[in-house]
């Protein structure tokens, strides 16, 4: 064979040798790089499904066993306390995580629903519950027939601090009033059955016999009006 020739065919061959290892090297990365696509995308989508918040009876106990803020106290289902907390102390008002737990008294008590659940309400779900020393019952949810012990709707009362609060009602939030005290609130606490005994404070025992007259007032009147 002509040296040229051979020399020529030699080349040809050693080409084809680098073109088949860079094929195969470039067949090798493009399965890696799509392999690396593939599990960023699961972990984008695993990230955006919605996490559902689980709510029974159990999600309910002791009141005071929860982080207090202020005069109410709050929780976090999923476990993000650190942003529920975040939330109640800004100054300025937030939106609370998913998950959030809010209670002022024994038997009311609202959850930060998963995105979407109830946009009237910003999410939250009301709840009214029954206590004792076995636990929690619960005896209404949802926000449209959700009622307090004076029978005001708590989705009404919680609307006016809709935008700054999120729906979050404290002094100068704009919500509408009730009859009751920090001390009556404060010995509701203090007395909750589910925690055990009770850790009363002075003046606790006639806060309480307050309330029980206010809400025994209360209950009669609307007999007579809706009896007349």
């Amino acid at each position: 064979m002509n040296p040229t020739f051979k020399y020529l065919n030699n080349m040809m061959a050693i080409v084809t040798i680098c073109c088949l290892s860079s094929f195969s090297v470039s067949a090798e990365t493009g399965e890696e790089n799509e392999k690396k696509a593939s599990a960023i995308s699961s972990t984008i989508n695993s990230a955006s499904e919605t996490t559902v918040v689980e709510i029974d009876e159990d999600s309910f106990s002791c009141i005071r066993d929860m982080t207090p803020v202020r005069h109410f106290y709050v929780d976090n289902l999923l476990g993000d306390i650190d942003s529920t907390l975040a939330a109640a102390n800004n100054p300025e008002g937030a939106v609370y995580p998913t998950g959030s737990v809010v209670q002022l008294v024994p038997t009311e008590v609202m959850v930060k629903r998963e995105s979407g659940t109830f946009p009237a309400t910003g999410d939250w779900e009301f709840f009214e519950l029954i206590v004792n020393e076995s636990g929690s019952k619960i005896n209404k949810r949802g926000f449209v027939d959700v009622m307090n012990r004076f029978d005001g709707n708590c989705f009404t009362c919680h609307v006016p601090a809709k935008e700054k609060w999120d729906f979050i009602c404290e002094s100068g939030h704009g919500c509408e009033s009730i009859p009751i005290d920090h001390a009556m609130t404060g010995a509701l606490q203090r007395s909750d059955p589910r925690c055990g005994e009770a850790v009363p404070e002075d003046g606790d025992w006639m806060a309480l016999f307050k309330l029980k007259t206010m809400v025994s007032i209360g209950l009669t009147k609307k007999w007579f009006e809706d009896l007349f």
